[in-house]
């Protein structure tokens, strides 16, 4: 399938190279998604700085708990494109298990390989903001039980901001990065979730 909005190609036009370096730091090549973005560097600045702010120390949910959240959210989405980039990424850091990354891709917070209420709490939650656009009152009070208005708020922004980079992702048809890992590589035929 064809991506619909090319991503931007080196040379890179105009200002799109300095708004492409600031986007990926360390000067790796940019993602697909960033160059997709930069046909429009308005839009892909304001992005920027949302995303820096997601993916930082400032954000009041540590790594692992973001983690859980974008992959759940890009799974759920069907969002192989940015699974694939933070599985990649950020899953060994994260300390998610192989397990754990195909329950996340294809089970549910009831699997074996989730033993922490926490992160059955962040997978509950991602799906009820998935499947009703909301979180229900027994659900906001097991929420409210392990985490802070400050990291609840975070939590709720998070997935919201994971479903727009989805809908970008699947709908311009972005081929999954290089090397990135596929839904497929982590799903065990004929046991639940492969846990």
């Amino acid at each position: 399938m064809a991506t619909r909005i090319p991503p931007l190609t080196v040379p890179y036009p105009g200002q799109a190279a300095a708004v492409l370096q600031r986007m990926m730091p360390g000067g790796e090549e940019p993602i697909a998604l960033f160059r997709t973005y930069a046909h429009n560097l308005p839009l892909a600045e304001a992005l920027h700085s949302w995303g820096s702010y997601q993916l930082s120390r400032r954000l009041s949910l540590d790594l692992r708990d973001r983690e859980l959240v974008i992959d759940r959210t890009c799974a759920r989405c069907g969002c192989e494109y940015e699974w694939g980039v933070h599985i990649a990424l950020f899953a060994d850091r994260a300390g998610l298990t192989p397990h754990q990354i195909a329950s996340l891709t294809h089970g549910s917070s009831v699997d074996p390989c989730w033993s922490d209420e926490r992160d059955r709490l962040l997978l509950d939650t991602a799906d009820a903001l998935h499947d009703g656009n909301d979180i229900d009152d027994e659900l906001w009070a097991r929420l409210s039980a392990h985490f802070s208005p400050e990291q609840i708020l975070d939590l709720l922004m998070l997935c919201g901001w994971y479903h727009a980079i989805s809908f970008t992702a699947r709908a311009t048809r972005l081929p999954p990065e290089p090397g990135a890992p596929r839904f497929g590589d982590f799903h065990t035929p004929g046991t639940r979730a492969g846990c």
